[in-house]
């Protein structure tokens, strides 16, 4: 679940990144960010009737959507607005092809930080050294 802080909630801030915002697109969904003055990343879903009649089923895609996106906000660049818009025939997908839909849209659109690896230099060398002699 998205913390309240990472929801976007406000009509006015909705419209402005369906006006102003970049759209990406992947599989059954589509995704539009735009950049916020904010320390925050914020995200709103749009699961329209066309993907489902039953109000039951849009709020399942709804959560399942919200707690994928939610184990990656550390992952994510800090400062954009985004709306994951769920397109028809997106509700047979499983929870796990959902969060590979989602890996590769946000590797799309650009807004994952860069994971540095741990070890430069020196501290890389003397990791893998070794430092036992083989007998004679």
């Amino acid at each position: 679940m998205l913390p309240k802080v990472n929801r976007l909630k406000k009509k006015q801030d909705i419209e402005r990144v369906f006006k102003k915002g970049e759209g990406f697109k992947e599989d059954l969904l589509f995704l539009k960010i735009a950049k916020d003055r904010s320390s925050q990343t914020r995200f709103a879903f749009i699961i329209s009737k066309k993907v489902s009649q039953k109000a039951v089923i849009r709020n399942r895609i709804r959560r399942k959507l919200s707690e994928a996106v939610g184990t990656r906000l550390k992952k994510l660049k800090k400062g954009i607005d985004a709306l994951v818009i769920v397109r028809p025939g997106f509700a047979i997908k499983d929870f796990w092809e959902m969060d590979e839909v989602i890996n590769k849209i946000f590797a799309k659109a650009n807004i994952l930080k860069i994971q540095k690896p741990c070890l430069t230099g020196r501290q890389a060398k003397s990791k893998f050294q070794t430092n036992f002699k083989i007998p004679a």
